[in-house]
């Protein structure tokens, strides 16, 4: 099963929530979703809360039925979100859209706390290995060794059934690529939200493990209703049926880590792997190949420069998801674009910018620790916004600002007052004249910039104050929160990582590890302490979730952590506030849905809409 997304019925259905959605002429295909139906036992009852899909009618009805009996009274025309206050663990709910054509959601039972528990398949070294790690972490000053720890997260429909699966990256001793040192094997398991395990990848030796080596994209490009799985792969990966992926003669045992634990030798692949079984349907040489002088390439021969890995899905056409694999961001950047038809990847475009700094011209040193897809100019197609740099749908340069690396940006429509999409950047180089900035999306023309003097490694945009129309943003580089206009509107500003859409307003809150907060013009406060149920973070100081997206209920996000008593299972929390606003599951928003897909890629960034839905 699978929807086709036209101009016309997504803009539709979009039309009561903003005046305009980026979906462009063409028709977009979107994933077919359920309900989402999910239920949580609070202290007013049961909270219920499911998805309005962005083909629905938007002024679909709804009925709530607990154990067989219709329980919501008149049918619910306002928030997709009801709370049963006579509702006990014991009981089953399924809502019912009133329209012709669409199906009930499936029956669900309550949660009994506000999160509920995945529990994995941990994966566990052997004992002699685990000791043996254990004194050399300790010896370097790096504490107790803790074996496999989940990591990032992705989410899509493996088996067509309209619900997502959730596929967990495991890392055990994982490198940043200026560190050297032996990693272990990453893996990568899927799994049903009910536990079941369906399979494991198993990267091999010879994919190190670390933010900027394993980006894998998760998502449906053949069109046929299920999600594939799509990696830099190399000889010794396996796939989800325990067999090698291979080229040609090249040796499934080899083992190409040199003696400081990185990769810098032997065959690079790309590998499409089944949603379903997790089993190899296409291999192919990885774009571009290292070559034979990394140093006069790339700029190092130490894996410092060379292995800097960035992945995106973006809908180059207008119609199909494309997966671009890019290479390269503080010299040389490559990205290059397939198309995958079921059974092989068809190269659509490769950009490279050369070898030569010419960062006007090229986007030679301008990419960032994370990658933003989007239509930045309304023609339907997507571009893809390369840190400081922009490359359009056909491979070509859009714009570079060259201003150089940085960690993070973000891309909406963050000033609802201009036309068209802004982006927010923060800027590694320093001196910068503009270490902070904000620009036209489309263009690149600087809409505000403030020079810096540091490394701005953080930077936010987030529209936390209801006082002021569009976005705020703030950075590392000062305590000042601006308007979107560049008015400093507080002096005081809140934790630079993760917005997100908690409480039922339509404004962001704020997530930082395992805390979540809420702005109130002048400071923030708590709303939430994941960490009260036991709940980590990931990724160091960067405090991450493993995934932040709006799973499943309305169209407020979920949470995904890890237990740190338990690191075999994942916790996935869920807002139980009630909401007045009715709004299509922000998955079926096209900037979003590829956010979400791009947040495992190394220094991983929050979704954003393609649309303003602010005061």
């Amino acid at each position: 099963m699978k929807r086709i997304f036209t101009a016309a019925t997504f803009c539709v259905a979009l039309s009561a929530l903003a005046p305009r959605v980026f979906c462009g002429e063409n028709p977009r295909r979107m994933e077919a979703l359920d309900r989402g139906l999910v239920a949580v036992k609070c202290d007013s009852g049961v909270f219920l809360s499911w998805r309005l899909l962005g083909d629905d009618d938007p002024q679909t009805p709804f009925d709530v039925y607990r154990n067989g009996e219709k329980v919501s009274g008149q049918p619910l025309t306002g928030a997709t979100c009801w709370t049963d206050a006579s509702g006990t663990l014991a009981d089953t709910y399924v809502v019912k859209p009133l329209a012709d054509g669409l199906p009930a959601s499936q029956p669900v039972s309550p949660w009994e706390k506000p999160y509920m528990t995945l529990q994995l398949n941990r994966p566990l070294l052997d004992t002699a290995a685990v000791d043996v790690l254990q004194r050399w972490e300790q010896g370097a000053g790096r504490g107790r060794f803790s074996g496999y720890l989940p990591n990032d997260c992705s989410v899509g429909d493996l088996d067509g059934d309209g619900a997502y699966e959730i596929i967990v990256k495991w890392n055990a001793r994982a490198r940043d690529n200026a560190h050297p040192g032996a990693t272990d094997p990453v893996l990568l398991d899927a799994y049903k939200l009910n536990g079941t395990h369906l399979w494991r990848v198993d990267l091999g030796v010879n994919i190190r493990a670390g933010a900027h080596y394993t980006q894998f994209m998760v998502y449906d490009l053949d069109g046929d209703g299920k999600a594939e799985l799509v990696c830099k792969t190399a000889p010794g990966t396996k796939d989800g049926q325990g067999k090698n992926v291979i080229l040609g003669g090249d040796d499934p045992n080899a083992d190409y880590r040199n003696e400081a634990g990185f990769i810098l030798s032997g065959p690079e692949y790309l590998t499409v792997f089944s949603g379903a079984t997790g089993a190899e349907l296409t291999t192919i040489p990885y774009n571009p190949p290292r070559g034979d002088n990394m140093r006069e390439v790339w700029g190092d021969d130490k894996g410092n420069r060379v292995d800097r890995f960035l992945a995106c899905i973006a809908y180059l056409d207008g119609v199909h998801p494309s997966v671009v694999m890019c290479r390269g961001y503080y010299t040389r950047a490559v990205l290059a674009a397939y198309d995958f038809d079921g059974k092989t990847l068809r190269e659509r475009w490769v950009y490279d910018s050369g070898s030569t700094r010419d960062a006007k011209n090229t986007a030679y040193g301008q990419g960032n620790h994370s990658i933003a897809p989007g239509d930045v100019d309304g023609d339907g197609f997507d571009e893809i916004t390369y840190g400081g740099a922009c490359i359009d749908h056909d491979g070509t340069l859009l714009y570079s600002t060259g201003l150089g690396h940085g960690d993070a940006h973000h891309l909406s429509d963050l000033d609802p007052d201009r036309p068209g999409l802004e982006l927010f950047d923060v800027h590694e180089t320093k001196p910068s004249p503009a270490g902070v900035e904000l620009r036209d999306a489309r263009t690149g023309e600087r809409l505000f910039g403030r020079p810096t003097s540091v490394d701005v490694g953080r930077g936010l945009a987030a529209d936390i104050d209801p006082r002021y129309r569009g976005f705020e943003f703030w950075s590392s580089a000062s305590d000042s929160v601006y308007s979107i206009k560049g008015e400093v509107i507080a002096t005081k500003k809140p934790s630079v990582n993760f917005r997100i859409y908690w409480d039922g307003d339509l404004q962001d809150e704020l997530l930082d590890g395992v805390k979540l907060d809420k702005w109130d013009g002048a400071r923030a406060l708590r709303l939430a302490t994941f960490a009260d149920f036991g709940a980590r973070s990931i990724n160091g100081t960067k405090q991450n979730p493993c995934l932040s997206a709006d799973i499943f209920g309305d169209w407020r996000e979920e949470v995904i952590l890890y237990n740190g008593s338990d690191p075999g299972q994942l916790m996935i929390f869920t807002t139980t506030i009630p909401t007045g606003h009715r709004m299509v599951t922000l998955m079926h928003d096209p900037l979003y849905r590829l956010g979400v897909a791009a947040q495992n890629v190394a220094y991983n960034q929050p979704p954003h809409l393609a649309r303003y839905i602010g005061k």
